[in-house]
């Protein structure tokens, strides 16, 4: 679907962002803005701001920021264009349905009847549990001690041992073979059409909004697999999901418990612990971790206790700290799971276990002692070195001190002894040393993270300087003639700064409707909108923030020429950048009036 941009911008305008934010969040102004508690992730003190002047809102404790429709996208999971529709709606404007291209009109319509599909199916799975022919599935559900309220909370079914029989159904409710392809609950072919779930108890997973996207299917006796989870459809994506989100997102408690299978999330919102969720089959990955960030800072893994449990953890452990979270593993022993922890030791000896979960390294260590045998001197050596290389992982040393401070005491070595192992093992390498072939990876990756690191340095400088210009337009006069938009050579910050520059020059900087230019792209709008939502916390009136500025104008303007002359066409143009540089030296920046 697309609109005309001067359609989304009347949506924009017509939806005041403090208005429409006051019905999800509870605000108070604070001077020119309003700030609230986060919706997208768990806060004591309201971090979240937004901003009537430039009709944006940013939280800054987890980065969220955006404009109004980004704001209904995020909270209601919605499309663009379902984001759009309801502000349309709210504001009493008519959207153009001419403006529908056939491909998008027909995304549309299948995913609307792919939805329709998904509902019609979730209720017949239901409907043949409680009837004669779902008696078995019925029976296991009550066998693992399931409520008939946890039953109908869930939408929990059975697939009929019947191959063909949910296709029938749906085939009755005149839906033909090639949306039910897509659907992924059937497959289809010259020889015949089969149900994709037969002979299994169903177990419909929603997206946060509560809508069936897709489905997983325990097999009931013998069979392979024994849970079959739906295909990849123009709904389903098992990546981005998380069993019981739906409902954990809404939970009260600071953290989300992340375990393995569909009756571990069950079996823990049964007894009350109502903010589990599970992957669906799949490996925890960046974008589950992603999808948590914006409900919670902190979970607790509460994966098997078994060998694939332990390193389902240690996987999910860097990929959960990679988006920022605080990590803690809950220890299930004597048990398997949650479902049979819970079983065996009820709801509040596992709420005890939760307060006693182990912070992720901690976890890590003790995982990694398990490798040594520690009654022999040489092994025992060999794991005080490990831990010590772990240690290092903490480039700031205060956190590593407290980390030395907590193994010391975990593991009974000596604290002075393992800070001083810690100490000689950062600073080696010296001439003749035997190095490792992984302190030599180290050292071409730190070569590696310099090279990132100057990039990152001119990526900054850019970033800041556009801050600068937005928060404070005069700043633009100051850099006439010395900086323009093409010194922006970063290209997202490139785009924006076009716009800012042209928008500057025609008398406002309208920092909500530029956004909409990058909606589509979740990466870059996150970033524009933390550009236009920055804050700069000091004047710049004293002697220092007149030199980080001008500092700051330099670097821009020394990495714009430097890159420009590396793609210099001919001898000429490269005179001209060479003699710009050597100008450089001379170049003065007032803020002076």
């Amino acid at each position: 679907m697309r609109y005309p941009e001067e359609v989304i911008e009347e949506v924009r305008v017509r939806n005041d962002i403090v208005d429409v934010i006051s019905g999800y969040v509870k605000l108070q102004k604070k001077g020119s803005n309003y700030f609230g508690l986060c919706p997208f992730h768990n806060e004591k003190s309201p971090s979240f701001s937004v901003s009537p002047g430039k009709q944006m809102y940013y939280c800054f404790g987890c980065g969220a920021g955006g404009n109004v429709i980004t704001f209904i996208m995020e909270y209601e999971n919605y499309s663009f264009s379902e984001a759009l529709k309801l502000l349309a709606d709210r504001a009493g404007i008519a959207l153009p349905k001419q403006e529908y291209s056939r491909e998008d009109q027909e995304r549309e319509d299948l995913k609307k009847t792919l939805l329709e599909i998904n509902k019609l199916a979730a209720n017949y799975f239901y409907y043949q549990l409680k009837h004669p022919q779902g008696q078995t599935g019925y029976e296991y559900l009550k066998n693992r001690q399931l409520s008939d309220e946890t039953i109908l909370r869930f939408g929990l079914g059975y697939a009929n041992k019947t191959s063909d029989d949910l296709y029938r159904y749906l085939k009755s409710r005149g839906y033909e073979d090639q949306v039910l392809r897509e659907s992924g609950l059937v497959t289809i072919e010259e020889r015949g059409s089969r149900d994709k779930f037969w002979n299994r108890v169903m177990f419909p997973i929603l997206d946060v909004n509560n809508r069936v996207v897709g489905f997983g299917g325990r097999v009931m006796g013998e069979g392979e697999p024994k849970y079959l989870n739906s295909p990849e459809t123009k709904l389903f994506d098992k990546s981005r999901n998380l069993f019981g989100l739906n409902f954990a997102r809404t939970s009260r408690e600071k953290y989300i418990l992340i375990c393995e299978g569909y009756m571990d999330v069950i079996a823990m919102h049964q007894a009350g612990f109502t903010n589990a969720v599970a992957s669906l089959g799949t490996a925890f990955t960046s974008q589950h971790a992603a999808l948590l960030k914006r409900y919670t800072e902190q979970v607790i893994l509460t994966y098997d206790s078994d060998g694939a449990g332990v390193k389902a953890a240690l996987r999910a452990i860097p990929i959960l700290k990679g988006v920022g979270m605080s990590i803690k593993v809950l220890n299930m022993q004597p048990y398997k799971d949650p479902d049979e922890f819970i079983k065996n030791m009820g709801a509040d000896a596992f709420r005890q276990r939760i307060a006693e979960a182990k912070n992720s390294f901690l976890f890590e260590i003790d995982v990694l002692k398990r490798q040594f045998q520690m009654e022999d001197p040489e092994q025992k050596t060999r794991f005080y070195q490990e831990t010590a290389r772990k240690l290092l992982e903490f480039p700031e040393a205060l956190e590593r001190d407290n980390y030395i401070q907590a193994v010391s005491r975990e593991h009974y070595i000596p604290y002075e002894d393992l800070r001083r192992l810690v100490n000689q093992l950062g600073s080696r390498i010296a001439p003749g040393t035997p190095v490792r072939a992984d302190e030599i990876a180290g050292q071409e990756e730190k070569k590696k993270t310099a090279r990132k690191n100057k990039e990152e340095g001119n990526r900054q400088s850019q970033r800041l300087l556009l801050t600068w210009l937005i928060e404070k337009p005069y700043l633009f006069d100051k850099i006439r003639g010395i900086i323009t938009a093409e010194d922006f050579v970063e290209p997202l910050y490139h785009q924006v700064a076009e716009m800012v520059f042209e928008e500057h020059e025609k008398g406002e900087v309208n920092p909500a409707g530029i956004l909409n230019h990058f909606i589509n792209d979740e990466e870059q709008y996150r970033e524009v909108a933390a550009l236009f939502h920055a804050s700069l916390r000091e004047s710049l009136n004293n002697e220092e923030q007149k030199k980080a500025f001008s500092e700051t104008v330099m670097k821009v303007k020394k990495h714009s020429l430097d890159w420009a002359s590396r793609r210099a066409q001919d001898i000429n143009e490269l005179q001209r950048i060479i003699k710009e540089q050597a100008a450089l030296g001379s170049l003065h920046i007032s803020l002076e009036d």
